[in-house]
């Protein structure tokens, strides 16, 4: 994928995470099924996973010359995480201030930015494949909340665009 399709799919995902949950009220948001993670810790994942882990990220690569990077792990993010800013509103709001905070970084970028270079301790990659990976870990949680709250978020939309 091109740099601004990326950037348009990762721009796209607030809006898409807000569709699916509009309607969520707090015994869905808070129902698990047994192995994974509730509609609203998913969506805390989303908000905590911009700004712990993946702008940090892309921030260092931009500063430093291909930087070892650790990633959180989502099992040893969970137990701990900081519940108090937990209201849908609250998440999906900071999620968003959040996601444009990245992008406002992303969209400034000259062309030999996305070519900067992050590792880990396994492998190196430039930020393009770090953006890349991004927009398909917002693609994987969308599918698991689309099968949570049972319909995706085109499904959503066309049902409440229905006259009656």
């Amino acid at each position: 994928d091109s740099p601004r399709d990326l950037l348009d799919r990762l721009a796209a995902t607030p809006r898409t995470l807000a569709h699916l949950v509009v309607e969520a009220d707090d015994p869905l948001l808070d129902l698990a099924v047994p192995g994974s993670w509730s509609v609203r810790t998913v969506l805390a994942h989303f908000r905590d996973e911009e700004y712990l882990a993946m702008r940090p990220a892309m921030e260092r690569i931009l500063a430093e010359n291909a930087p070892e990077l650790v990633f959180l792990s989502g099992d040893d993010w969970e137990p701990g995480r900081n519940r108090s800013r937990d209201r849908k509103d609250v998440i999906l709001g900071d999620f968003a201030l959040q996601r444009q905070a990245s992008l406002n970084i992303l969209n400034g970028l000259r062309p030999d930015g996305w070519e900067r270079r992050g590792r880990t301790a396994s492998r190196e990659f430039t930020l393009h494949q770090l953006v890349a990976t991004w927009a398909k870990h917002d693609a994987e949680h969308v599918a698991e909340l689309e099968r949570l709250v049972g319909e995706t978020a085109q499904e959503a939309i066309a049902r409440r665009a229905r006259p009656g």
